[in-house]
């Protein structure tokens, strides 16, 4: 027989004691928040009739989860990330907010800090024998003109797919940059082309993930912060029209209007032209449109802690 005990004056009079509702010190906000947890895994227990084993293997799983740095790829991949984009699309939507392109996951890898240069810049060190590729657009305001001056931070993996900072095995700040728009409101990068890549097989994310009955790839794609006085700051990615997990990307960042299509050109001249060595290169056009800020704050990227946070 199932025995429920989370509902008793009892009980909730015992989580509202472990939430230091009884005394003045500590956060207000904090308490609220720890009371509800304490609350809702409580009943958790009781409804799924969560044994000892599971529970304590469940607390074994988070310290390792942490250990290896690896919680903001589980947010991604049990789509905790997206959800927070699909739950502010809403308060938009409610809000009257339209327009602009859209949002998605920011991810677990942005490294604060990269170089800034304006109009245009080169990401890639040159060690990596990758394919040449060169990313462009515009930026535009709320009012669709082109905008000079704003930042397009941009960030992405080698054609192992790693990142650099988190594969010390590259340079520093390899294949991230911060660009300035010119006057027409462009930026312009030469880099590589990215490859896709997966979990690490062994990390507690993909152990979560199989036992899920799922995979834990992502497509190939290129990561956006882009932002400008008065303008709402833009969090976004751009993944590559026909790789074999655009719609199949375990962290669920695939959205419409956020597929680019990346364009090979074989032509030893335009190749030579662009200064690249060989016959091959690849093209990524794609233009950005911001809204307006409705308030100062939201010119400014979330305060989710980052790598080199104070750079």
């Amino acid at each position: 027989m199932t025995v429920k005990i989370s509902h008793t004056a009892e009980v909730q009079a015992f989580f509202e004691t472990v939430a230091g509702l009884g005394n003045a010190q500590g956060s207000p906000r904090f308490k609220q928040i720890m009371l509800r947890l304490l609350q809702d895994v409580a009943r958790l227990i009781e409804d799924l009739e969560i044994t000892d084993n599971e529970f304590w293997k469940a607390v074994d799983y988070l310290n390792r989860l942490g250990g290896q740095n690896e919680a903001g790829l589980a947010a991604a991949g049990l789509g905790i990330e997206h959800f927070l984009d699909l739950l502010q699309d809403a308060k938009d939507q409610q809000a009257g907010l339209t327009g602009g392109t859209p949002r998605t996951i920011e991810g677990p890898l942005y490294v604060a800090g990269a170089p800034i240069s304006d109009g245009e810049a080169r990401m890639d060190d040159g060690q990596d024998p990758g394919t040449v590729l060169f990313i462009h657009g515009q930026v535009f305001d709320p009012a669709g003109q082109p905008l000079a001056g704003a930042v397009v931070d941009l960030w992405h993996a080698n054609t192992q797919g790693t990142y650099s900072y988190f594969d010390s095995r590259q340079s520093d700040y390899n294949l991230r940059r911060r660009i300035v728009t010119d006057a027409e409101g462009r930026y312009r990068a030469r880099s590589i082309v990215p490859s896709g890549y997966g979990c690490n097989p062994q990390g507690p994310t993909q152990e979560c993930l199989n036992l899920l009955g799922r995979h834990g790839q992502r497509p190939a794609h290129v990561h956006f912060f882009i932002s400008a006085p008065g303008c709402r700051h833009l969090t976004t990615q751009i993944n590559f029209e026909g790789d074999q997990y655009l719609w199949d990307d375990f962290a669920y960042a695939t959205r419409d209007g956020l597929i680019g299509a990346l364009q090979f050109v074989t032509d030893p001249a335009k190749a030579r032209d662009r200064g690249v060595e060989g016959d091959t290169f690849a093209d990524l056009a794609f233009d950005f449109h911001l809204q307006a800020a409705q308030a100062p704050a939201a010119e400014e990227r979330s305060e989710r802690p980052r790598a080199l946070q104070d750079a």
